[in-house]
């Protein structure tokens, strides 16, 4: 064999195992420049004596930095009774406001405390969200009643917030093993047994064959730990014990949640009250909607890459800084890209400045949760300015440049001799 054909062949081998790396996430904290994430072995049989439950408490004494870590977080803090905890109510009552014609008493619990905060008044056996919610943001009150036309169960239930019971719509995702003819969980918040499955045997027996650790699972289960109420979608099956509900019902941690929930439908094209129209979240609780449609999702990457659901001092629960949790695997001189000299290159924008940091033209903030008060999208899709002008999604550079214009914003792009103008500026 020739030393030309023999340098030819060994050039193919090195391009093929370049192409061929594997997609499944490595357990966080992952190294600095670590690409592509490696394989990860598969979990032991899941095979617990019992599936009951015995409620986070009972995961402490084993894992007690990790249960004070996650008892901060809001996942651990999402719905609170006043009455145990005085300072759950965020504006102050004793001010009259128009809009609220409920006071303390009436108050079963809040729900939520960083965008907006909604409440729940208890009759019967069933909770109803009051008519006026906090735009914690603004520090206003502000309506909160879900018009006709917005979510797909409305035309189930009565116009009147009374007749539209928080069972079916909301308790699911804010609960532990929510059973729908009780009326009642397991325990109340996104407790340790939401994300790890039943877990009464494994706090009796403690073994890694009666708990579910997601990290362990493959991608697709993992993430969708995360999508079951990170997504706006409907049970396969309604209605349910005579109701609509809006959560999957019946769904656990190591089953199938494609057996249990359909994301929401969209048509390319049409702008809706939970889409854009390429496609991207219009609204909160869409992160798992956009998620799907990610290269990323289809790489293996998974939400514990990004985020630690037990608590963190970062904002968003990230793992490290937002500005640098895309590090992990993205760097100049990473093998996946940006393909530029530097991220200052790639970004076009000074370092240290908003525009430099990956999340401000990836992840936009553009979807809706109160007002005008967006989150950010999930698909690490660039906007461009022309998608914007036929689709009505917002771009990146005008949410951050909000005097200027698209045809402002196409200009500048097209400037940008390291990147496709037939990609950015069409």
């Amino acid at each position: 064999m020739s030393s030309r054909l023999r340098a030819l062949i060994q050039l193919v081998f090195v391009a093929l195992a370049a192409c061929a790396g594997p997609a499944k996430p490595v357990d966080h904290p992952p190294e600095k420049h670590a690409g592509l994430p490696p394989s990860r072995p598969a979990p032991p049989p899941y095979a617990p004596a019992t599936l009951a439950y015995a409620g986070s408490e009972a995961c402490r004494p084993c894992h007690a930095a990790i249960y004070d870590r996650w008892k901060k977080t809001r996942m651990a803090n999402v719905v609170r009774d006043p009455k145990l905890h005085p300072d759950a109510i965020i504006p102050d009552m004793t001010k009259p406001d128009p809009l609220v014609t409920f006071g303390v008493a009436d108050i079963a619990f809040v729900y939520g405390s960083r965008w907006k905060q909604r409440y729940f008044k208890r009759v019967g056996e069933d909770l109803f969200p009051l008519p006026a919610q906090w735009d914690v943001t603004h520090k206003v009150w502000k309506a909160y009643h879900v018009p006709d036309g917005a979510d797909w169960w409305v035309p189930f239930y009565g116009k009147d917030n009374m007749e539209r019971p928080t069972g079916p719509l909301c308790d699911g995702c804010h609960s532990v093993n929510y059973d729908v003819r009780a009326k009642a969980p397991s325990e109340w918040n996104v407790g340790c047994e939401k994300c790890h499955g039943p877990g009464a045997s494994h706090a009796s027996a403690p073994s890694k064959t009666n708990i579910i650790d997601p990290g362990k699972l493959d991608p697709v289960a993992e993430n969708d730990v995360c999508i079951q109420c990170h997504s706006q979608g409907r049970p396969l099956t309604n209605p349910i014990e005579g109701r609509a509900y809006d959560w999957p019902v019946g769904f656990r941690v190591g089953l199938s949640l494609r057996a249990f929930w359909q994301l929401e439908d969209h048509t390319i094209g049409e702008t809706t009250f939970t889409h854009f129209a390429d496609g991207t979240g219009h609204k909160n609780r869409m992160q798992g909607n956009d998620f799907v449609q990610a290269l990323m999702y289809r790489r293996g990457i998974t939400c514990s890459n990004c985020h630690d659901a037990h608590g963190t001092d970062n904002p968003a629960i990230l793992v490290m800084k937002a500005s640098e949790v895309c590090f992990q695997c993205h760097d100049a001189a990473g093998p996946v890209g940006p393909r530029a000299a530097t991220i200052e290159a790639h970004t076009h924008h000074k370092a240290g400045s908003p525009g430099n940091e990956c999340v401000n033209c990836h992840m936009p903030k553009i979807e809706q949760t109160i007002g005008d008060v967006n989150v950010r999208s999930h698909t690490f899709t660039f906007v461009t300015p022309s998608v914007s002008e036929h689709s009505k999604i917002p771009n990146a550079c005008i949410v951050c440049h909000a005097d200027k214009t698209n045809a402002w914003a196409t200009a500048a792009l097209g400037k940008w001799t390291t990147e496709s103008p037939w990609r950015i500026a069409p």
